[in-house]
């Protein structure tokens, strides 16, 4: 293997084709690289297991023509025969028969460590701020800066690893459709034509799996008896996953959604364990029933990984006080509810099955106050705790909370508004800000030159100090530019009051971003902290400058989108820097020019940092955007937040963790480093499976994060999730989660398009869902119906592989500016299982004939729950209101015929015609229903944390184009509709 301080390209013949390996991404010897030897892959750049690319499929045809008509298979050889898709936990080496290449490498052991001993418990319910912040770990490990007060070896903070061994428009209006929407292709079955609803019913169809139009399947499945008889090999096999099993025949059931929410399948487990089961909001596994060997996980063509949200905000978390942490005195597991008691003085691992000796001290319960019941105890009892950490887990006293806002005042950020909205959100959260006495924060504007402002206390007016040497930045007075805000809590104030005026007048036109970066890194290294950073355009001056790479002309090219990696490294190699001494940089774009988001992200991916975008953003004409960015804002200043932090994911022996996916640096096989974590931010790993698992019924996943709370606390979050494990194929099937699996697919289909290219990305998603059903289709036999047969836990694959593929990150043949192509990827790789599923398959409700069946009772009000509908034309009818919750947007299409009750109580308008094109808020109306129709909108806009956009969209209004976009189940001019997806995937299965 190559030194890691080199990119790694490993030409693979692939038929008529290579496939280079993509660049590593950990960093060169200077920034903290990790010497050479077993690596992981850092979200899918290095060391991944094979990935291959799969058949290519052409979308340039004419609409007339099936996308996927004439296109050969690779060698005309049976589909085992073909590369598996996009799971890369199965190795497949490459083939002569097949044209494109795979991405090869090696997989890391899974090391798994922690620090020390034994815990003690009191229940706490979010008593303060720190006790909800997420454990995450410090690792400020090596980043070969000069400047480096921070020590380097956090890894043996959270302890070592396991000892080495060898190892469509409105359907009242279907005659007048454009065809983009997809009404009535000629080639369709009867079963699939999607025929108008009458003009008389307004309202769309709900029933069940057989709605007038489709045909009802011939041949009835079997019964739960049955289908668990003719399995045979399950013994004690819950219904629910019997129910996971049943066959569906997805070319004639076309209602395939659930009513509500897709429900996250429930592991096989005694009522004792699922009680104290980490929850799936905060830990969830791709495959519910952990195969028993990697040849049985290769069988069923599917991913294994995890996706975490570790961080998320808690309502109720036990926080642990004692001076002792139990754990494992070997793979340094944290003592959980899945462990065994031999006895009242000994405990055996559930990961790696040692056997260790209980504490004295854990023998006592806090919470009971009894002595001599160590598995009662808060820590044996809960799968998510939070541990107060001792001295044993620090390198250096807690670093206080250190902010430090980097502000660009050039001409075009001063047009755009921001200035003056960024002064008067900071001045209303002042006080707001995570910290304590100790909280510090600073200031730099930036245009051609770079503005630093004395703040000390006893000045009478903040300084602005000017360095115009932008190619030599130094710091002025470096003592007074970062103060504590409680002493100069006035001269802050007075800054943020009067800087927008400072540079109302300004005709600087050049962007000096990097130098500016430059210095915020050379300000924080002492201590670390969070550096925000708002940048309006391209940078143009010093180092890190970059200049245009889009062509706006292939905007909506179908054989290739070029520039989705960066132009540069020197973003990558600060946001390293920044790192190793616990800085991370969260980047705020606000942009309505190409800035070229795909370099300047590179200084959050590696920094644990955030990214948020704002095209076109402007504080007059865009009051939409103008709303988004104040509510964001507002969350972000006043968000927990942790420092300092690192976090190791351990799991059972023979399980092994090979690629990472999210914003970090990884410093070890399986620690992260995160120089800030936060509630919103969400991760993924690829896992795969070494050793055999037959000695063990239970495979267990844990996740510690160490950081340092906004208080200066040190603390140790932990969550436990345990699942079963399987050897018999229909029980992996039995088990997959569908929504955990298609997030993962999606990191890596993001990967792939970056390293490899969009086509090869598009082509391994297609393959997924085809390898996947026919491995079901040949291992699970005479089980299938005629037909394309999915598992019913399988059977929203198709669907959701669709909807990926329409997405703006992974879409072709569609107008897409690449910075919102880039910030796309960069949503589905930072996010949390719930709003990347937002993103993929937004909710679609019927809302002007809301009704009390099923309605929440939250807080004296009652929040309606319609039923959720496809994501077709088909669907809407001119009589209905509509609302489309796509995660960060939130559509409410109204039909022209739309009840004029409707539209004069819940929009204010007296009909139609008097809708404003414009119109971005629903009014405070005194009525019962603008009241609902408020109560809502306002649970769906809460229940995430970045505010989504609100349009009102006219049946006749241009801004309906975008709604019918998300209409995922629908024709457009360069891609499927779902009917014609499940043709294709069927083709492909019958090669």
């Amino acid at each position: 293997m190559q030194p890691s301080s080199q990119a790694s390209l490993q030409q693979v013949s692939r038929g008529n084709g290579t496939l280079p390996a993509s660049t590593s991404t950990t960093a060169p010897s200077s920034y903290g690289a990790l010497p050479a030897g077993p690596s992981v892959a850092v979200n899918g750049q290095v060391n991944t297991v094979s990935l291959p690319a799969l058949q290519r499929y052409d979308q340039n045809r004419p609409a007339s023509a099936h996308p996927y008509t004439g296109v050969q298979s690779d060698a005309g050889g049976p589909a085992s025969d073909r590369p598996p898709s996009l799971p890369p936990s199965t190795s497949v080496h490459s083939s002569p028969s097949h044209r494109q290449g795979t991405l090869r490498g090696y997989v890391a052991n899974s090391g798994v460590s922690s620090a020390t001993a034994a815990p003690s418990s009191s229940s706490s319910d979010d008593d303060d701020e720190e006790e909800e912040d997420e454990e995450a770990g410090v690792d400020s490990s090596s980043s070969g800066s000069s400047a480096s007060p921070v020590p380097n070896n956090y890894d043996s903070l959270e302890g070592g690893s396991y000892p080495d061994t060898p190892s469509v428009p409105p359907a009242t209006d279907s005659s007048k459709a454009a065809p983009p929407f997809g009404f009535g292709y000629p080639n369709l079955q009867p079963a699939y034509q999607q025929s108008p609803a009458s003009r008389n019913d307004s309202t769309p169809s709900y029933s069940g799996f057989n709605p007038p139009g489709y045909q009802q399947f011939s041949q009835p499945f079997p019964t739960m008896s049955q289908l668990s008889a003719a399995l045979g090999g399950i013994g004690g096999v819950s219904e629910l996953e019997v129910e996971g099993l049943r066959p569906v025949n997805l070319l004639q059931e076309r209602n395939i959604l659930p009513p509500g929410p897709v429900p996250p399948p429930e592991p096989n487990l005694s009522t004792d364990l699922r009680k104290v089961n980490c929850s799936s909001d905060t830990f969830r596994c791709t495959l519910t029933n952990i195969p028993q060997t990697q040849a049985l996980l290769n069988k069923a063509k599917l991913p294994l990984g995890l996706l975490l949200h570790p961080f998320r905000d808690l309502t109720q978390l036990p926080v642990i006080t004692s001076n002792t942490i139990v754990r494992c005195r070997t793979c340094r597991t944290y003592i959980n509810p899945f462990v065994s008691f031999l006895d009242q003085k000994r405990w055996k691992c559930n990961l790696c099955y040692r056997v260790n000796d209980v504490p004295d001290e854990f023998m006592y319960n806090p919470v009971t106050r009894s002595y001599g019941e160590p598995h009662k105890r808060p820590e044996v009892q809960n799968s998510t705790v939070e541990f107060i950490a001792s001295s044993d887990y620090m390198l250096r006293p807690p670093q206080p909370a250190v902010y430090l806002f980097v502000l660009d005042v050039s001409h075009n950020a001063v047009e755009t508004g921001y200035l003056n909205i960024f002064c008067q959100s900071l001045l209303e959260n002042l006080d707001k800000l995570p910290g304590d006495t100790r909280t510090r924060v600073g200031f730099v504007t930036f245009d051609s030159t770079i503005h630093f402002y004395n703040l000390q206390d006893g000045l009478s007016q903040p300084q602005m100090l000017v360095v115009s040497d932008i190619d030599d930045v130094f710091i002025p007075t470096p003592d007074s530019l970062m103060v504590n805000l409680k002493e100069s809590k006035e001269l802050v104030k007075d800054l943020l009051n009067t800087l927008p005026a400072m540079f109302t007048h300004t005709r600087e036109t050049h962007s000096a971003l990097g130098p500016a970066l430059q210095a915020a890194y050379k300000l924080m290294s002492p201590t670390g902290g969070r550096v925000s950073v708002f940048q309006t355009q391209l940078p143009t001056l010093g180092a890190g400058l970059l200049q245009s790479r889009e062509d706006p002309n292939q905007r909506s090219s179908t054989k290739g989108v070029q520039h989705l990696g960066p132009a540069t490294d020197f973003y990558k190699k600060l946001a390293l820097d920044c790192s190793g001494q616990q800085i991370a940089v969260d980047l705020f774009l606000l942009s309505s020019q190409y800035s070229d988001l795909a370099s300047l992200a590179c200084m959050s991916k590696y920094s644990a940092g955030s990214i948020y975008y704002y095209p076109a953003f402007h504080r007059i004409h865009n009051l939409p955007l103008l709303g988004k960015f104040q509510k964001d804002l507002q969350r972000y200043l006043t968000r927990k937040i942790g420092f300092e932090a690192v976090m190791r994911i351990r799991c059972t022996k023979g399980l092994s963790i090979h690629t990472f996916h999210g914003n970090f640096f990884v410093r070890s096989t399986d620690l992260l480093s995160l120089a800030n974590v936060n509630p919103d931010s969400g991760f993924a790993v690829q896992m795969s499976i070494d050793e055999s698992l037959a000695d063990t019924s239970l495979a267990c996943f844990q996740a510690a994060l160490l950081y340092t709370s906004s208080k200066g606390k040190r603390r140790i979050r932990v969550h436990t999730l345990c699942l079963p494990v399987v050897s018999q194929l229909s029980d992996v099937f039995a088990g997959a989660d569908i929504q955990a699996i298609t997030c993962l697919l999606a990191n890596m289909a993001i990967d792939r398009a970056i390293s490899s290219s969009l086509s090869d990305a598009r082509d391994a998603l297609v393959n997924a869902v085809v390898d996947s059903l026919t491995a079901y289709r040949n291992g699970v036999s005479g089980l299938q119906p005629a037909g394309l047969t999915a598992p019913a836990a399988l059977r929203l694959f198709p669907l959701y592989v669709l909807a990926l593929l329409k997405q703006k990150a992974l879409r072709t043949g569609t107008s897409t500016r690449l910075d919102d192509r880039v910030f796309a990827m960069c949503e589905f790789k930072s996010q949390p299982l719930r709003h990347i599923m937002r993103m993929v398959h937004p909710d679609l409700f019927r809302v002007d004939n809301f009704s009390e069946q099923g309605a929440l009772h939250l807080n004296n009000c009652v929040v309606p729950q319609p039923q959720l509908l496809q994501l077709t034309a088909e669907k809407l009818t001119r009589e209905g209101a509509f609302l489309m919750d796509c995660g960060s947007v939130l559509y409410l299409w109204v039909g022209k015929s739309c009840s004029e009750l409707f539209i004069r109580d819940v929009l204010g308008c007296p009909n139609h015609t008097s809708i404003p094109q414009n119109m971005t808020q629903i009014p405070d109306l005194d009525n019962p229903y603008s009241e609902r129709m408020r109560t809502f909108l306002n649970w769906l806009q809460e229940s995430r944390p970045f505010w989504p956009v609100l349009y009102v969209v006219k049946d006749d209004a241009s801004a309906k184009i975008s709604f019918f976009q998300h209409l995922v189940e629908d024709r457009t001019e360069s891609a499927f509709s779902y009917y014609e997806f499940l043709l294709h995937i069927q083709q492909q299965m019958s090669k």
